[in-house]
């Protein structure tokens, strides 16, 4: 390897990217293999392509637990293909130990990710994510930094068993609690199932978020094929994470950057799947994010119009009854692209260099399961998310429809208000709670900056009282989110949030309200005047703080239709929206 500097006429490469200036490029460069050189690496190493592997294992993240095994599998496809791995740390996170949520600090690590990058040579990265946030967290960093990349996913956990009942988190987390709520199962029973409900190392076991972005992120072209479904402590996964180390060489050397796979027509595909998977509605917001970032807007009365012709084909819970590991032995991605074949985009590119059509071909034929279903015979006959509208929600709301109770989804009733989380939390399960089954309940300030960080709180927990009368559901609405394992009739991501000024922060008990999926309504039943008149007598003040992250956050973050991510991170111009118009 030459101490000289790369050729002007050409990007620089290798060791040569990124050289701190000393005023002497030949010197910074000499310095730079100086210390490399401390760790036993030789010039013929040095002269390999160089790829960075992002390294988010952590003690606090079980959901990672097999990081330190991907990152070898890793290093070792790299070698193989001729190049020089690179492990780095960055930040990790799990929702179950991230106060006040991961979300919150979703944005920071996409900072991490993307100046890492930057800051350090490499002429291609692989991201290794899987809970919830991690993956979009890397997209978006990455998306920014422009390098090639290559996402791969840590993998799903193992279902357990309970009573001769397979049970996994968190769909049956939320199951169980419910039942110990409403007091039909006790103490010991509860312990034992949670001994039960994470079987393995990996991410939650059904379509919540993060197998939502794992499938998202496979639909999107940014991993190799396959790369969605095998659990975590498979030998699939470790030779998923060998084949990655491999192409990522390859992208480095064609220099296959992630703008040209993260198209318009791929995020297009990313949305079929996302509403034909009964997917998590926080993948809307990260899918805004990670376009935002490449310049693109998203079109939420769009993808209502694309929910309402493509099906929940998937039969996995909360829509369904069946478990990623299921997923997977049917067959994975290339099943439910297979069938959803007539709706997607075959000509986006993927990391591969080849386009989505070209690997379905290569995927083979497709053999008999009952996971995924034909076009002809879905489990759910719209997409799993609906978009609403309405004077309580002018930028929009989005419910589930797919995993809400069919009952309810036309419904009118009085709401039954709680300021925040706390007021939450002191009053739901107090018995002279004036409170009834057709009631509607509302939380605000759970918001991007009401709580901060738009918590997984609009999963709003059936009053003590009804529960234990047998109350299973009811229309609950907030400007929060709710995790992709947990179902009901939840209307969420209500825009503008209480803690800026929206409708939301002047609904008061007794009002009434209506919710149609069918007509797409989420509806006030309060005049304009008087909503006026209640936003003059009781003006909203927005959060500050007085320093530190929480008060670059509260500055700086947008609303739920633009991604919840920070303004400043993403380009001037978003001109572009996705998907387009019919």
């Amino acid at each position: 390897m030459s101490d000289q500097p790369a050729d002007r006429d050409e990007a620089p490469s290798g060791m040569h990217k990124g050289l701190t200036s000393y005023g002497d490029a030949g010197f910074s460069l000499f310095l730079r293999k100086a210390f490399i050189k401390g760790a036993g690496f030789s010039d013929n190493a040095l002269d390999r392509p160089v790829i960075g592997i992002t390294s988010t294992g952590s003690a606090y993240n079980p959901c990672h637990g097999n990081a330190p095994q991907l990152i070898e599998a890793v290093k070792r496809g790299v070698m193989l293909a001729g190049g020089l791995p690179m492990d780095f740390p960055t930040i990790s996170l799990h929702e179950s130990f991230s106060a006040p949520t991961s979300m919150y600090l979703r944005n920071l690590m996409s900072m991490d990710t993307e100046e890492l990058i930057r800051a350090q040579p490499m002429d291609a990265v692989v991201l290794i994510g899987g809970c919830d946030k991690t993956v979009p967290a890397q997209l978006m960093g990455a998306a920014s930094a422009g390098i090639p990349a290559i996402q791969l996913i840590t993998g799903s956990m193992l279902t357990g068993s309970h009573r001769g009942e397979r049970v996994g988190a968190c769909t049956d987390c939320r199951r169980y609690w419910a039942r110990y709520r409403a007091q039909d199962i006790g103490a010991d029973e509860i312990a034992a199932v949670n001994d039960q409900l994470v079987a393995s190392v990996g991410t939650c076991s059904v379509m919540g978020t993060a197998s939502t972005m794992a499938c998202i992120a496979e639909a999107l072209g940014m991993t190799v094929p396959g790369g969605a479904s095998p659990p975590a402590v498979t030998a699939d996964r470790m030779r998923i994470a060998e084949r990655t180390g491999g192409q990522a060489v390859r992208i480095a050397r064609e220099r296959l950057t992630i703008d040209r796979v993260l198209t318009a027509k791929a995020f297009e595909n990313a949305m079929r799947v996302l509403l034909a998977i009964g997917g998590s509605t926080n993948a809307v917001v990260h899918l805004t994010a990670i376009a935002g970032r490449l310049g693109f807007e998203m079109d939420l009365p769009a993808l209502d119009r694309m929910g309402r012709e493509t099906p929940v084909l998937l039969d996995l819970k909360p829509s369904g009854d069946h478990y990623m590991e299921d997923f997977h032995h049917a067959g994975g991605m290339a099943t439910l692209l297979r069938a959803l074949r007539p709706l997607l985009h075959l000509d986006a590119l993927t990391v591969t260099g080849r386009t989505l059509g070209e690997e379905l071909d290569a995927a083979g034929p497709a053999f008999a399961q009952t996971v995924v279903r034909p076009l002809s015979n879905p489990i759910y006959p719209q997409g799993g998310i609906a978009v609403l509208q309405g004077n309580l929600a002018p930028g929009g709301a989005i419910i589930k429809q797919s995993a809400a109770s069919p009952a309810l989804m036309e419904h009118e009733g009085r709401a039954v208000v709680f300021e925040d989380a706390a007021d939450l939390a002191s009053r739901i399960d107090d018995p002279a709670l004036d409170v009834t089954a057709d009631d509607v309940l509302v939380l605000k300030r759970i918001g991007p900056k009401g709580a901060p960080g738009m918590p997984e709180a609009g999963y709003l927990p059936i009053p003590l009282k009804l529960a234990r009368a047998g109350v299973k559901d009811m229309v609950r609405i907030s400007d929060g989110r709710m995790s992709g394992t947990a179902f009901g009739t939840i209307v969420l991501h209500v825009t503008p949030e209480a803690a800026v000024g929206g409708p939301l922060a002047h609904v008061r008990d007794g009002d009434r309200i209506r919710l149609s999926v069918a007509q797409r309504e989420i509806a006030l039943l309060v005049s304009a005047e008087e909503l006026a008149s209640r936003a003059a007598a009781r003006p909203v003040v927005e959060p500050t703080a007085e320093r530190g992250y929480r008060r670059l956050f509260l500055q700086t973050v947008t609303q739920a239709d633009q991604g919840v991510d920070f303004d400043f991170l993403m380009p001037a111009d978003r001109s572009k929206r996705i998907p387009g118009a019919p």
